[in-house]
């Protein structure tokens, strides 16, 4: 093997696949395509002489030379990361200014334990927070991180999914003792509903699950959605929402569990800069991994159900 020409980014590629298991988790880890990196994989069979992974339906199986190889692949990347820090020439201490931006239901009921946790383990970082629900450009530097319930789509930028958000339908336990529980979907339409203003996310959302949901259905109706939520703890009506956050709420219940809303998937980004500053990068870091060990798929699966 000429290591003089050696491509570095195969062994990058190696160790996505090798812990992901597949191709699909490890695109979706690290924003690489899957033909990218399949074509990888396969360069870096060419170049090595050894077959690494066994291809099937369920994924990609390591080998016992790909097993073999992991331990110095990783030694690699270690090297290779100390390298860059090294060559930026840039000052290493983890302190400053990281400027996040996300959602107002995720800056108001996800970030605020993760953020305090995050201060202090790091004494030297501030941190600033925009919490809205537009999209703030990361390339015009508007934020150093966003947390999106949507795929960043710039090139330029590097993006990681963390986990997925289970939705459902929620009313307080006031509201349910005075108008009584849905007993199926169709009956929601008879109950007093709480709905956006001027965006039809939810009726689209309901057409998806062959249900017609008039905007006239919405008593109440708003679109900010901390607002948006604490109605729905207040007792006003029916209200769709996280089942993470209603977890904070003990007299919320969730009604027709049956119904399934299409979970949000949960996306961290920042630009190229991520590479070369050691603030950016261990907030980044410390995001990731903080938000994929939350239990945002199951937090709602408490048993109070009507």
């Amino acid at each position: 093997m000429d290591t003089d020409r050696f491509n570095w980014n195969l062994v990058k590629s190696f160790l996505a696949v090798l812990d992901a298991g597949s191709l699909l988790e490890a695109s979706t880890v690290t924003g690489v395509s899957q033909p990218t990196l399949g074509r990888h994989i396969t360069e870096l069979e060419h170049t090595t002489g050894l077959v690494l992974f066994a291809r099937g339906r369920s994924g990609m199986a390591p080998t016992q030379n790909a097993l073999a190889l992991a331990e110095e692949a990783r030694a690699m990347q270690t090297g290779a990361a100390a390298f860059a820090m090294t060559a930026t020439g840039r000052d290493t201490r983890i302190e400053g200014t990281v400027r996040i931006t996300a959602s107002e239901v995720v800056s108001t009921y996800l970030l605020p334990p993760v953020l305090s946790t995050l201060l202090e383990a790091e004494p030297a970082i501030e941190i600033e927070l925009v919490a809205t629900n537009a999209v703030e450009n990361l390339l015009a530097r508007d934020a150093d991180i966003a947390l999106r319930m949507v795929r960043p789509v710039q090139n330029d930028l590097i993006a990681r999914k963390l986990n997925q958000i289970s939705m459902g339908a929620f009313a307080h336990r006031n509201y349910l003792d005075r108008h009584g529980a849905p007993a199926s979907i169709a009956e929601l339409q008879r109950h007093r509903m709480i709905g956006y203003d001027r965006t039809d996310l939810i009726e689209r959302g309901m057409e998806r699950l062959g249900l017609q949901f008039q905007r006239s259905i919405f008593r109440l109706r708003t679109d900010h959605q901390v607002a948006y939520w604490e109605m729905v703890k207040a007792g006003a009506g029916i209200g769709f929402g996280p089942l993470f956050v209603a977890a904070q709420s003990p007299d919320l219940i969730r009604v027709v569990p049956e119904l399934d809303i299409e979970p949000l998937p949960c996306w961290l980004a920042s630009h190229q800069e991520l590479k070369h500053s050691p603030k950016v990068r261990r907030v980044f870091d410390f995001l990731a991994n903080a938000i994929s060990a939350l239990p945002l798929s199951a937090a709602g699966d408490r048993g109070r159900e009507r």
